[in-house]
């Protein structure tokens, strides 16, 4: 029997539903860019038009159309040779970890991952009971050198990274030090599961050459229309070679038979209508002014030995505290002060994030981010 651990997700969700808390700490869109009428009106041309259709069982590869959709959209941003056939939608990328995991993992099996890296990730591997190894990161990505080690001595199954505006810290890969890592992956045959669901989130709307670009055969991705169009919605995909799609088709019948048909209709249709575009534009123009509203208040109200990391998209920053406060106190004291951050200590497989926080952006308004690190101020000022 897996003893598994409680999951930490459960008490952060309990905080965010308190309304009195400024919440820091989820990591959720902002609510007022969910464009309902859009999704509405998409809605109400697949029940006219293809009701009974979606409403019935299908593939459990996904829609063709939206997989294609996607591959386009590969090939227009990324300049990656996309196709159909190497994508299959799934529940939230989230099941990717899952069912990657399944497919790739026996018990004990080595997998590396950032150090911090997505708790998220860590609770979804640790159900297969591998071994876990860190790599450092540094102002570059992940330390290059560390991770040719790891494939070398270990030989991991994969490694998993966030590449773009990582979780937690919103730090991103250099593109030099993707060539590196691509070239050691192409040398050890080595695995790397390159999360993308935060890629389209750049503050410049400017497109990072992916690790797959230079190791196409080497990467599995997986994404997600959760961070730009609605979480909700529960849809992403994997990318990946054909070989690991067909083993990923098994654990996915298994699993579910397909992921929900009717919101794939949904979202194609939508797709098919929205200038996504300009609509991430959008997005990414509000999460840059939160950001960088977040990002001085530290500076300017916070103790000046508080560390912050300097996010350039995405959805989240990381400070490191001043010594001797412990971030799982900070957030009981922030509780008090209603206001609440997360503590490090989940991103990490061992022993670290004593000394972090991870503080989202994106969620709350100008105005609770302003009151909000008001609040923080005084909790870390209580030590």
């Amino acid at each position: 029997m897996n003893t598994q651990k409680e999951s930490f997700l459960n008490r952060l969700f309990d905080v965010s539903n308190d309304p009195e808390i400024i919440s820091f700490a989820g990591g959720l869109p902002d609510k007022n860019l969910l464009d309902v009428k859009g999704i509405e009106n998409a809605a109400q041309d697949v029940f006219e038009n293809e009701g009974r259709e979606a409403l019935q069982y299908t593939t459990t590869t996904g829609y063709l159309p939206l997989r294609e959709y996607i591959a386009e959209r590969y090939k227009k941003r990324l300049g990656i040779p996309a196709c159909a056939d190497e994508i299959r939608i799934v529940n939230g990328s989230q099941q990717c970890l899952d069912l990657t995991a399944k497919i790739f993992l026996d018990k004990g099996d080595f997998v590396g991952i950032e150090k911090p890296g997505y708790l998220g990730a860590i609770e979804a591997f640790s159900m297969y009971q591998p071994s876990f190894k860190g790599v450092e990161m540094d102002g570059e990505g992940i330390s290059a050198n560390g991770f040719r080690e790891l494939f070398e001595k270990e030989k991991p199954k994969f490694f998993y990274g966030i590449p773009n505006f990582q979780n937690p810290s919103g730090r991103s890969y250099s593109t030099e030090r993707r060539r590196e890592i691509a070239e050691i992956l192409t040398e050890t045959k080595g695995i790397f599961y390159e999360d993308d669901a935060f890629g389209e989130l750049s503050f410049d709307n400017r497109p990072i050459p992916p690790v797959k670009k230079f190791a196409y055969d080497n990467t599995i991705m997986s994404g997600s229309f959760s961070k730009i169009i609605a979480p909700g919605m529960r849809m992403g995909w994997i990318y990946a070679p054909c070989e690991i799609i067909k083993k990923f088709d098994c654990a996915k019948q298994a699993a579910d038979l397909h992921s929900n048909f009717l919101c794939q209709k949904i979202m194609h249709h939508y797709l098919g209508k929205a200038d996504i575009d300009n609509h991430i534009k959008k997005i990414n123009s509000i999460y840059k002014r939160k950001c960088r509203l977040m990002c001085d208040l530290c500076d300017d109200i916070l103790p000046g030995d508080v560390i912050r990391t300097d996010p350039k998209g995405g959805m989240f920053m990381l400070l490191t505290l001043p010594k001797g406060i412990n971030s799982l106190k900070l957030f009981d004291r922030g509780l008090e002060k209603k206001v609440s951050v997360l503590p490090g200590i989940p991103f990490y497989t061992g022993k670290g994030g004593e000394d972090n926080v991870r503080l989202n952006f994106s969620s709350p308004s100008e105005d609770e981010i302003a009151e909000g690190m008001k609040r923080l101020k005084a909790a870390i000022d209580d030590f």
